[in-house]
């Protein structure tokens, strides 16, 4: 198999975690419909009817996140909240969760970033770990930068180990120590200070080779609180080496829940694993058809010419 670039993985990372973004955007906190058409669906018969694709916040963020490392590299936090706040004001941005919305009303009244990010348990979402994966790939974002960045909208210590949870997974792969007998959720679990989220991660390996996507998520849950989203995101992208990313998707939409950051975030990791090359072409083809590919596409091709 010939070697994947960092730039390939890049791609395959954001391109993949669009995809599982659209794919489960439509089944985000509902039941399942029984299937009673032939629906696009690439890979084997579809359990249940799919709905029509449709990007949401959690790949809007993340490009808007491509455009600031554009602009900068070292991504001062001031600056994405300026992107922030500009895409915000021109009502672009789609189904914003609580912690970011009041985040993005206070930006835009002058709030200093520093001051808006939400504090508490109620801050403690997924919303800052859906759009961390882009930093994954610049060496010079250090932990301090990751924290800063959470902070603008979740100024939550688990948000942030959340965030950082998924920037390890990734690291992991690309500097090649995800080997064939190793546990990818040890090795993040392993780098992680001591939080819940750490502590799922840790229930997770010791039961990774027992249960399925679904048996997971039915014992710790799925939903947007960051210790349950993020570990099970992990787990389930850990699936990537035995199981074709079709079936990974498939298993999350059946586990209901959080659909559509679930599968972004586990696209993102399988997506750097597997390259851009990897990704199944209808699903590329699908995607290209969404009003907002152009967008995506332009500034994530753009940035993948930054890394080194």
């Amino acid at each position: 198999m010939p070697m994947i670039t960092k730039k390939e993985r890049f791609l395959g990372s954001m391109f993949l975690g669009a995809i599982g973004d659209a794919m489960g955007s439509g089944f985000e906190n509902i039941s399942k419909n029984p299937l009673d058409d032939k629906t696009f669906y690439p890979f084997g018969k579809p359990k249940f009817k799919l709905p029509e694709w449709r990007i949401t916040d959690d790949t809007q963020l993340t490009i808007i996140t491509c455009e600031a490392l554009l602009k900068n590299q070292e991504l001062k936090p001031e600056l994405l909240s300026k992107y922030f706040i500009d895409y915000f004001s021109k009502g672009i941005i789609r189904g914003i969760g609580a912690s970011t919305l009041k985040a993005f009303q206070e930006l835009q009244i002058g709030m200093d970033w520093s001051q808006t990010g939400r504090r508490g348990e109620y801050a403690a979402g997924n919303g800052a770990a859906m759009r961390i994966a882009p930093l994954a790939f610049f060496d010079t974002i250090t932990r301090n930068k990751i924290e800063e960045i959470c902070s603008i909208t979740h100024n939550n210590s688990e948000a942030y180990i959340g965030a950082l949870a998924i920037i390890i997974s990734i690291k992991t792969i690309l500097n090649g120590n995800w080997l064939n007998n190793t546990s990818l959720l040890r090795l993040v679990a392993d780098r992680l200070p001591s939080s819940n989220v750490r502590e799922r991660i840790f229930e997770l390996s010791d039961l990774e080779n027992n249960i399925s996507i679904i048996e997971a998520a039915n014992k710790f849950g799925n939903n947007g609180y960051v210790v349950n989203s993020v570990p099970f995101c992990i787990f389930a992208a850990s699936k990537i080496k035995n199981k074709h990313i079709s079936f990974i998707f498939d298993e999350i939409i059946e586990s209901e829940g959080d659909t559509d950051t679930n599968c972004s975030i586990t696209g993102q990791i399988c997506g750097a694993y597997l390259g851009i090359d990897e990704i199944p072409f209808l699903f590329k083809e699908k995607l290209e058809k969404l009003p907002e590919y152009d967008w995506l596409n332009t500034h994530v091709k753009r940035l993948a010419e930054k890394i080194l």
